[in-house]
């Protein structure tokens, strides 16, 4: 592997961390980034409904959530879960399937649904990624982001925050054999992860589902497939060096 090769995943593994929320108390800083994000910063929740300061809902306890840490402060930058499906009834809709229209069902019943889960959750505190005078997102991050708590050099790599959220959601996924994504995403979140090779294939009309949303679906094996082509630093990061290069089926 060449220098160039290691960049993305090297830089970024020098300032944050990776972190699966295998305890109660990751999983309440999970909670409570959640929070923050969905309820003070993107006003798109209740606050009033979160009387504890930690947005949850049903589906938590059967999740393989994970958190990435800024290593200098020790502050949470961003979380993101993956919905596992249900082992007693795998037909179980997942959420997106409950609030979005799915004209591809074809796509759904020709998967076995005990490999698919629901990527959800996905977000980014603004203090790792808001530009002065710049509209939050939930997941998008800016070149030049980054706030008070981080350093210039740790400023260059801020756009890889999001992406390495997918690099825990694949480690989560050969984990637990899941080979297909399924999702509701913004416009602009699937514009910018096309940047970096990420196509998923969008399975029904635009729904109001926390905002305008598209139903999506993806498999894993093709999106590591695509990615690799287009940008082997970011394939890196994703499969940890390749050591989950081979996910899905």
């Amino acid at each position: 592997m060449s220098n160039s090769s290691k960049a993305i995943k090297e830089a970024f593994k020098e300032y944050f961390e990776i972190v699966p929320a295998t305890t109660e108390v990751l999983r309440e800083h999970v909670y409570k980034l959640r929070y923050q994000v969905y309820c003070l910063e993107i006003q798109g929740y209740d606050p009033g409904i979160f009387s504890s300061g930690m947005e949850t809902d049903e589906f938590d306890h059967h999740c393989a959530h994970y958190l990435i840490r800024h290593r200098q402060s020790n502050e949470f930058a961003a979380t993101a879960r993956l919905i596992l499906p249900c082992q007693a009834d795998p037909a179980r809709p997942f959420p997106f399937e409950e609030h979005c229209r799915i004209d591809r069902a074809d796509l759904l019943k020709a998967i076995d649904r005990r490999h698919v889960a629901e990527v959800s959750r996905f977000c980014v505190s603004k203090a790792f990624k808001k530009r002065n005078n710049e509209t939050p997102t939930l997941a998008t991050v800016s070149p030049d982001g980054g706030g008070h708590l981080c350093t210039e050099a740790e400023r260059r790599i801020f756009p890889h925050i999001a992406l390495a959220l997918f690099a825990g959601l694949i480690e989560a996924s050969h984990e637990h054999g899941i080979q297909y994504w399924c999702a509701s995403m913004e416009a602009s979140f699937l514009r910018f992860i096309a940047l970096f090779g990420v196509y998923p294939v969008k399975i029904g009309p635009l729904a109001d589902y926390h905002g305008e949303r598209w139903p999506c679906l993806i498999k894993v094996s093709d999106m590591l497939d695509t990615v690799a082509e287009k940008d082997r630093q970011v394939w890196e990061l994703f499969t940890d060096g390749g050591r989950y290069g081979s996910v899905g089926g």
